[in-house]
């Protein structure tokens, strides 16, 4: 199953070199160039993941976690070349689920991206068929 993964940078060449790094790997970018269309583009490109940098004009990554964090819980993977602790612990705190420093090799993002979709997946299958305490057969029996 393809992966479709909403690229929000400022950079298209960052953008490019995604969408030939990931697309070997099943997983599709749509790339948007500022905040503002990548949150047009949420709802339309219907995104497993999220891939955000920071350091935007407009409307930074930080203000794009938040508003997405507002409509979605989709999985959202920090690119930057921000290396700063302060702006790492923003950046989880304004909704990210994770964070990578530029530069990064391929086989780490690919990692990383998997790792969020299958969390996600999870999430969605636990929310499906409802998990509660784990019980022993013999309280299941005491129960009938």
């Amino acid at each position: 199953m393809a992966i479709n993964a909403l690229v929000i940078d400022d950079d298209p060449s960052v953008s490019n070199l995604l969408m030939l790094l990931l697309k070997g790997h099943g997983i599709n970018i749509v790339p948007a160039e500022n905040g503002f269309s990548g949150l047009e583009l949420i709802h339309e490109a219907k995104p497993d993941i999220i891939i955000i940098d920071l350091m935007m004009p407009g409307m930074d990554g930080w203000q794009v976690c938040k508003e997405i964090r507002k409509v979605s819980n989709v999985p959202i993977l920090i690119l930057s070349v921000l290396n700063d602790s302060g702006f790492i612990a923003s950046a989880l705190d304004a909704g990210a689920d994770d964070y990578l420093v530029k530069p990064v090799t391929g086989g780490v993002i690919i990692a990383h991206i998997n790792r969020l979709i299958r969390r996600a997946e999870a999430e969605r299958t636990r929310k499906l068929i409802g998990t509660g305490p784990l019980h022993s057969v013999n309280q299941l029996n005491n129960r009938a």
